[in-house]
C-alpha cells in the first residue's frame, strides 16, 4: 500500500529542512538533535549541496560539528562546488573545528577545486595557525594547485591581498 503526501506535508517538510539548516549554522543542537532522532537525514543538504556538517563547520560551531559526526555525518561529504567541510574550515581559519574533522578522518589532501587542498586554502588566506595544524596532522607540504601554486606562493599572495585590502 503506497501512501501519498499532501502539498501541505511537503511544505511542512521543506520548512523543517530550512529550520534544520539554520540550526546547523547557528549551532543549535537542541533543535537539531530531536529532528535527527526523528529521522531527518544527518547528511541533509541545502540547495548548494552544503550538509548540516558543512554549515556547522563553516560557522565555527564545534560542539554541533562533533555531535553531527557522532550521529553519523559524513566527514568528507562535498557540496555542489566540490568543497569539503575541512576545506571550508581551512578557508575560515578555525583550527579547533579542523582538529575535530581531522580526528574523525577528514581527508587532508581532498581537492576542493582547482587542486586546492585544505592546506593550500589555509596558506592562501593567511590562516597560519590552521596551516600549521594541518602540517602537523600530516598534510602534504609540497602539494600544488592544478596551476602549480605552492603553499609558499599562496602565502605570499595572501599577504599581498591583505595589504591591498587595507590600503
Amino acid at each position: 500500500m503506497e501512501t501519498q503526501t499532501t502539498p501541505q506535508e511537503e511544505d511542512r517538510y521543506a520548512q523543517l529542512q530550512i529550520m534544520a539548516l539554520d540550526a546547523a549554522r547557528s549551532g543549535d543542537w537542541e533543535i537539531l538533535e530531536p529532528m535527527i532522532q526523528a529521522g531527518l537525514p544527518v547528511n541533509l543538504k541545502d540547495a548548494k549541496g552544503n550538509t548540516l556538517l558543512m554549515l556547522a563547520a563553516y560557522h565555527g560551531e564545534k560542539e554541533t560539528v562533533a555531535r553531527l559526526l557522532k550521529a553519523g555525518a559524513r566527514v568528507d561529504e562535498r557540496n555542489a562546488r566540490g568543497q569539503t567541510p575541512l576545506g571550508g574550515v581551512a578557508f575560515k581559519g578555525n583550527t579547533e573545528v579542523a582538529q575535530i574533522l581531522v580526528e574523525h578522518g577528514a581527508d587532508l589532501e581532498a581537492d576542493n577545486g582547482g587542486g586546492m587542498t585544505p592546506l593550500l586554502f589555509a596558506s592562501m588566506f593567511g590562516r597560519t595557525e590552521t596551516a600549521q595544524y594541518l602540517r602537523e596532522a600530516g598534510a602534504n607540504e609540497r602539494a600544488r594547485s592544478r596551476i602549480g601554486l605552492s603553499t609558499g606562493i599562496l602565502s605570499s599572495f595572501g599577504t599581498l591581498l591583505r595589504q591591498f585590502r587595507r590600503s
